[in-house]
């Protein structure tokens, strides 16, 4: 085959007055272009400010030439000139007019869109071309389509008569949007649809007389791709979105959501960007639910919003409410899940310095169980916190405070005051292979509480006016020891042996009520904490060592293959062993030590996973308490295993009084759970989970899903 420039085709031509017509040489012109592909996407490709000058370069078996009026190209003809490609049996450059055409089996590409047409015609001087009987593709976002009659008027931008367009790949005809006439302009990443109608499978499902769709990444108002399913609860469900551009700092987004069996409903986010961060609020409203008539209008809202203003200001506000307790039971929703037990309603404001910071709290919550279960609300609270690092060398200093406020709907509860200042010094030691630190805090709280009305046996205590001061010490060390393995080549073991001791005095503190104080978890690394409550109004006694180790094991590629941490406390009081007084007589019966508390990861070669955990107990010999997971990953899907153990007694000699056990469980808890998925083909995926109560012999939950992914639709079954 040859390759002819521009030059080569004058010269082509000149001999043209000598020979009406000349057999094509085989000359080469070094000065050509490498050939590019024509599937290859060069939006972002820096082209010249005249591509209408830059030199065409032309292959070919065959060229007759007629001086001062064409030159005709053919058999396996290719022209190129910049950054557009016309491949061809037959082409004549009418030279004159500057005029390309391109006859039998014509494929185009211009880096933005390919095609393939009966005819092309490309005006060199203006860029204009048009293409007939052709199917299209882009190159640079997904689209494609046929079209009678296509224009390009100027640098991506394309008109096309007699039309269709869609996101399918090629030999998928799912669906597509036909017109009777369709501008694309890629530049503005739009396009304009006369006349448009959407098929499903070649049937009409819908006509509209006019409509524009974004074909990009910008923004657009306009209608979005549309779901539909069906349950046997809510019967047939379609679900419409439309996208409001509102501004280049917020939007809008509505749906309108049809259940056959409940009727419309509405649904709005609402997204935005300030100088005080970002924010979203959602809404959905479905009014005379058919299903449920009894439960009226129903409704749920949240607000979310997160921000730093001046490097100095934190907002956060995260509040939602829904209209009854069932709504997420009963409703599929994008402001909470069927699993939540009640809704946040909290706000803070934030104000902070190098050395101190003050923050406005309120806090509140929706409950959505039955019962006299009723939280506290914080209304509001002031905190104010100071640090002093390196008052001294090694030596810090830290004060921290607040002022909180409580009130309940619950019957029978009692409101409180309270105020708490929290002075403290830490030195804090250390380098490449170890730490120690070591702290001593105050804790100062005083109470004023509300007991109109309290009449409820567990507040018999209580006094209207508490103070209480409670000192606290803690020292911890820690070493970090490596070395490479024996038993495993490649490796790297670290052994990092802790010890701590801590202590804090016993104080009688059933004059105060719990209002925001909640028990923390308990595994290896709840042994070396200094609370064993969240918040203040329970500050468990101890007088205790606590000490373990974990080793883990590193790969040649330092990624962590196995960590196994195991340890235990010895009480120097056993008397506070439990978070609540035992008896003289348990005391008697009991050991110095607490349960054993062993952690383990493991990853073998990415592909089996497992993840564990216990406490045993060395005065019963029994399991307290195991949680235990187990997956295995393959190509196609993974599979899981899970189980979870905690024993009726571990959890009443634990949280004590301060959690109405017998209302939660009777038997303690054990449950076995499995998960997995399954990719069957490339586009149909299966998935399930089953999850057993071993105590109640009862099933949990369980679910069975089959998923239908195509490239530009996809289809649900679950059950």
């Amino acid at each position: 085959m040859s390759r002819f420039s521009r030059t080569f085709l004058a010269a082509s031509i000149s001999a043209a007055l000598f020979a009406p017509q000349t057999q094509a040489d085989t000359t080469v012109d070094e000065s050509v272009q490498e050939l590019l592909t024509i599937d290859q996407c060069l939006v972002d490709q820096p082209e010249s400010e005249n591509p209408s000058a830059q030199p065409i370069n032309v292959e070919a078996d065959k060229l007759e030439a007629i001086h001062g009026e064409r030159a005709t190209y053919s058999g396996n003809v290719v022209v190129i000139q910049g950054q557009k490609q016309i491949h061809a049996n037959s082409v004549t450059l009418h030279q004159q007019d500057n005029i390309v055409i391109a006859e039998g089996e014509v494929k185009f590409s211009d880096g933005q869109v390919k095609a393939t047409s009966d005819r092309a015609t490309n005006n060199l001087n203006t860029d204009q071309m048009t293409l007939e009987n052709t199917q299209y593709q882009f190159l640079c976002q997904p689209g494609r389509g046929h079209a009678a009659y296509i224009a390009k008027t100027g640098k991506a931008i394309y008109e096309i008569d007699d039309g269709s367009i869609t996101s399918c790949p090629e030999g998928d005809n799912a669906w597509r949007l036909r017109a009777s006439s369709i501008d694309v302009d890629q530049n503005e990443e739009r396009a304009t649809f006369y006349n448009p109608r959407l098929e499903v499978q070649n049937i009409p499902i819908f006509y509209l007389p006019y409509l524009t769709v974004p074909i990009g990444d910008t923004r657009k108002t306009g209608f979005l791709y549309p779901s539909f399913s069906y349950g046997s609860r809510d019967g047939f469900e379609i679900n419409v979105p439309f996208y409001w551009n509102l501004a280049p700092d917020y939007d809008l987004e509505t749906s309108v959501r049809y259940m056959e069996n409940r009727g419309p409903q509405l649904n709005a986010l609402f997204r935005y960007l300030t100088t005080f961060g970002q924010g979203d609020i959602k809404a959905e409203y479905l009014p005379d639910d058919n299903l449920y008539p009894e439960k009226g209008d129903r409704w749920a809202f949240q607000y979310k919003h997160s921000g730093i203003y001046q490097q100095a200001w934190k907002f956060d506000l995260d509040y939602s409410r829904v209209s009854d307790i069932e709504y997420f039971s009963d409703l599929s929703s994008g402001v909470g899940h069927r699993e939540d037990g009640q809704l946040i309603q909290q706000g803070r404001v934030t104000y902070r310095s190098a050395t101190w910071d003050a923050s406005l709290l309120a806090r509140d919550f929706q409950v959505l169980t039955t019962g006299d279960n009723q939280p506290y609300r914080l209304m509001p609270q002031i905190a104010f916190n100071y640090y002093a690092p390196e008052v001294l060398r090694y030596l810090n200093l830290d004060v921290k405070s607040h002022i909180s406020r409580f009130d309940t709907d619950a019957p029978g509860k009692p409101s409180a005051t309270r105020a708490h200042i929290e002075p403290g010094i830490t030195i804090p030691l250390g380098n490449t292979w170890g730490t120690w630190t070591t702290e001593a805090r105050v804790l100062g709280t005083y109470y004023k509480q509300d007991l109109k009305g309290v009449n409820n046996s567990d507040y018999q205590d209580l006094e209207e006016e508490v103070s209480r001061v409670i000192p606290e010490f803690r020292t911890h060390a820690g070493i970090i020891l490596e070395r490479d393995t024996v038993l495993f080549n490649d490796y790297t073991q670290t052994l990092e042996p802790q010890i701590q001791y801590l202590y804090v005095p016993k104080e009688d503190q059933r004059k105060i009520a719990l209002y925001d104080t909640t028990l923390l978890q308990t595994d290896y690394y709840g042994l070396f904490r200094s609370r064993k409550y969240s918040s203040v109004d329970y500050i468990a006694p101890a007088n205790q060592i606590s000490y373990g180790a974990s080793t883990r094991f590193f790969d040649d590629q330092y990624k962590e293959r196995l960590n196994i941490a195991f340890g235990q406390i010895f009480y120097l009081d056993k008397s506070l062993k439990a978070s609540n007084l035992i008896s003289p007589a348990e005391e008697e019966s009991q050991s110095s030590y607490s349960a054993w508390a062993v952690e383990m990861d493991f990853n073998y070669n990415d592909y089996l996973f497992y993840h564990g955990g216990m406490q045993y107990d060395i005065d019963t010999s029994a399991m307290q308490l195991a949680n235990s997971t187990l997956e295995y990953r393959f190509t196609d899907g993974y599979l899981q295993t899970n189980y979870r153990y905690v024993t009726k007694e571990y959890i009443e000699n634990t949280v004590g009084d301060t959690i109405p056990v017998n209302r939660i469980t009777k038997n303690g808890i054990s449950q076995v759970g499995l998960l997995g998925g399954y990719q069957l083909t490339r586009k149909w995926q299966m998935n399930g989970q089953y999850f057993y109560d071993t105590t109640t012999r009862e099933a949990l939950e369980w679910l069975i899903g089959l998923r239908y992914t195509s490239d530009c639709w996809y289809m649900g079954f679950a059950y």
